[in-house]
């Protein structure tokens, strides 16, 4: 990938970054101010999952979360007002390390990602990494559109943490 399709597909704000990696690879980092073991919780206890992660400007909320945090487990989120009106995202654990790794399968679409999360522990703070290999080029180049508001989820679980911390 040259510099300049390099350098479109990156955006960062203060702390997150968004970089394309590859015709097929997404990398998010950011560092949080709590230990990994609270933004591993935040990511894996589903009422902690629903107090950030729906973007609130986006003004649809998380309505469901179910999660089974163990390899060969499973999850299903829906957004949405009401169970009529939802919009659903599943798939399966594939590695569950404690405080350290999740690995799991979008099966909502044949063009979904594989994404793992890492959390490394620096002291007081985590530094968190988000990585998704899809498909194909197509599927990539319709989901970092959505990926703008990565920095806005992000943010809304610093302030979670920062609650849980307390």
């Amino acid at each position: 990938m040259d510099e300049q399709r390099q350098a479109e597909s990156t955006f960062m704000d203060q702390r997150t970054t968004v970089e394309r990696k590859s015709d097929r690879e997404l990398v998010v980092t950011r560092f949080f101010d709590a230990p990994a073991r609270l933004v591993f919780e935040a990511w894996t206890k589903p009422e902690l999952f629903m107090r950030w992660w729906a973007p609130k400007s986006s003004g649809v909320p998380l309505f469901s979360c179910d999660m089974d945090v163990r390899t060969g487990g499973g999850y299903r989120v829906a957004f949405g007002h009401d169970a009529e009106n939802t919009m659903e995202f599943f798939g399966k654990y594939l590695e569950v390390i404690p405080n350290a790794r999740l690995v799991w399968t979008n099966e909502e679409s044949p063009d979904a990602a594989l994404t793992t999360v890492t959390f490394e522990d620096k002291g007081d703070r985590t530094l968190l990494t988000l990585h998704e290999r899809y498909p194909n080029k197509e599927a990539l180049d319709e989901a970092i559109s959505g990926m703008e508001c990565t920095p806005a989820q992000f943010d809304q679980l610093e302030e979670l943490l920062a609650t849980l911390k307390a």
